[in-house]
């Protein structure tokens, strides 16, 4: 074999590995089961606030624990543990997106994303309601 050979053929294997690597940092969005069936492991999970039950959070007992209930868009809920503080407007977030991992039958969440209600929407219908009665 002629010396670029080689070389392409160990350019072409340090890819690879490189590609095999970035691999197992890739994650994708998961149910509440699906979360469960990976127990341990680190995982998406996009949820909504069940609003039906409490959110526990004292910021003066301790700031860096919160307790709520989360449903995924199949209805299935979980428990879910978040070591921080309380965001702002929580409860008036649309979905959440939990970036952590289930133990022992509960999601502890290491970050949490918000998705809040536009501030627009209200904007939007009101010239909706304007075009049509013009």
């Amino acid at each position: 074999m002629k010396k670029t050979h080689i070389i392409i053929l160990i350019f072409i294997a340090i890819a690879i590995a490189v590609l095999i690597s970035f691999m197992g940092d890739l994650t994708t969005y998961d149910t509440v089961a699906s979360a469960r069936e990976k127990e341990g492991k680190f995982v998406h999970l996009i949820a909504k606030l069940d609003k039906t039950k409490p959110v526990e959070y004292d910021a003066i007992k301790n700031p860096n624990y919160m307790r709520f209930t989360a449903i995924d868009t199949l209805g299935n809920s979980t428990p879910v543990i978040y070591h921080n503080a309380k965001p702002t407007d929580f409860e008036k977030s649309e979905r959440l997106v939990l970036k952590g991992s289930m133990k022992d039958g509960q999601f502890e969440a290491d970050e949490m994303l918000m998705k809040c209600p536009s501030k627009y929407k209200e904007d939007v219908e009101v010239n909706k309601k304007n075009l049509s009665s013009n």
